[in-house]
C-alpha cells in the first residue's frame, strides 16, 4: 500500500554549486510511504508522516547552507563547534565561509541536486518511522514559476530564529507594474541582476579587498564570517529582509521612472513576501 502527501512542505536554503557557487533555493517537498495496514487501517498516520518530516526539515535543512562532502572542491575544517568552508567554483573563484555547525548541512554527496539531496534526507529519516514501513521515498521540486524569479542568499543578523544564519537563501518571483501595467521587462532585469546574488548589508561588510567582500556578525547562535567574489554580491543599506527587499527595488526603479507609478511584489520563496508601491 502506498501513502503520499504532496507539497508537504518547502525548504528555504542556500547551497554550494561548482560552477555557479552559492545558490539560494527553495524546494516542495513530496513524500511517499510504502507498507502494510495498521490494525488501523494505516500505513502511518498522517499526522504522525506530516510532524516526523517537517520537523527534520526545518530542523536539518532549512535555512542552512548545504554543502557536498564529498566534492573535490571543498575544504572543510572543523573547530569546536564552528565550521571553517573553502569553496572552489567556477573559473578560479572561491567563497569562505565560518559558521556555527548548527547552521551547515552536511550531505553526503559528491554534488547537491534535488536528488542527491533527496537520497541524503531519506537516510536520516527511515530510521524515525516504524519497522511496519518498507519505503521511504522523498523528492524535491521547485515551484513552477511562470514568470521571472532570481535565486539570492542573505542573513539577517537581527532576526531572533534562523533567519541570521548568514548564508541561507530562496528562489523567489517577482512581480512588477508601472503605471498599472504589468512590466515584464523590468522584472526580467532584476532576475537577470539579481541570478545566483548575495544580498549584503553594507555594515556587515568589513572589508573589500582585492575583489572580494568580507561580511561577518556576531548572534545569538554565534560568529558568522562569509567572503566571496563582489561580483556575486549586491549591497543595500538596510538589512535584506524581504520587506526592505521590495522597498529597495521599487525606489531604484523610481529612479530610473520619477514620473511613473510603481508597484513591487517581491516574494521570499513561495507564497510569501512584500508589496511596495511608490
Amino acid at each position: 500500500m502506498h501513502l503520499f502527501v504532496d507539497n508537504l512542505t518547502n525548504v528555504d536554503f542556500s547551497y554550494l554549486h561548482a560552477e555557479r557557487g552559492l545558490l539560494g533555493e527553495t524546494w516542495l517537498a513530496h513524500v511517499q510511504l510504502d507498507g502494510a495496514l495498521d490494525h488501523q487501517g494505516m500505513v502511518c498516520d498522517f499526522g504522525v508522516v506530516k510532524k516526523t518530516l517537517r520537523q527534520w526539515l526545518d530542523t536539518e535543512l532549512d535555512h542552512r547552507l548545504a554543502i557536498p562532502v564529498h566534492s573535490p572542491n571543498l575544504s572543510l575544517t572543523e573547530e569546536g563547534d564552528s565550521l571553517d568552508i573553502r569553496w572552489r567554483y567556477g573559473q578560479d573563484r572561491e567563497l569562505h565561509c565560518r559558521s556555527p555547525r548548527q547552521a551547515i548541512a552536511l550531505v553526503e554527496a559528491e554534488s547537491l541536486t534535488s536528488e542527491t539531496v533527496a537520497q541524503w534526507c531519506i537516510a536520516k529519516l527511515t530510521p524515525l518511522f516504524p519497522d511496519s514501513i518498507d519505503q521511504l521515498t522523498l523528492s524535491f521540486t521547485p515551484e513552477n514559476i511562470d514568470g521571472n524569479y532570481y535565486h539570492y542568499s542573505h542573513g539577517l543578523k537581527k532576526h531572533a530564529g534562523n533567519c541570521q544564519r548568514i548564508a541561507h537563501g530562496h528562489r523567489s518571483r517577482i512581480t512588477i507594474w508601472k503605471d498599472g501595467q504589468r512590466a515584464e521587462a523590468l522584472e526580467a532585469q532584476w532576475a537577470s541582476r539579481w541570478e545566483d546574488i548575495y544580498i549584503g548589508t553594507r555594515e556587515d561588510v568589513i572589508s573589500d579587498d582585492d575583489g572580494k567582500y568580507q561580511f561577518a556578525y556576531r548572534t545569538s547562535q554565534g560568529e558568522f564570517a562569509l567572503s566571496l567574489p563582489s561580483s556575486c554580491c549586491y549591497l543595500i543599506d538596510t538589512d535584506s529582509t524581504v520587506e526592505f527587499i521590495a522597498n529597495h527595488i521599487a525606489g531604484e526603479l523610481k529612479k530610473d521612472h520619477p514620473h511613473s507609478h510603481i508597484r513591487v511584489r517581491a516574494f521570499e520563496g513561495i507564497g510569501k513576501g512584500a508589496m511596495v508601491e511608490l
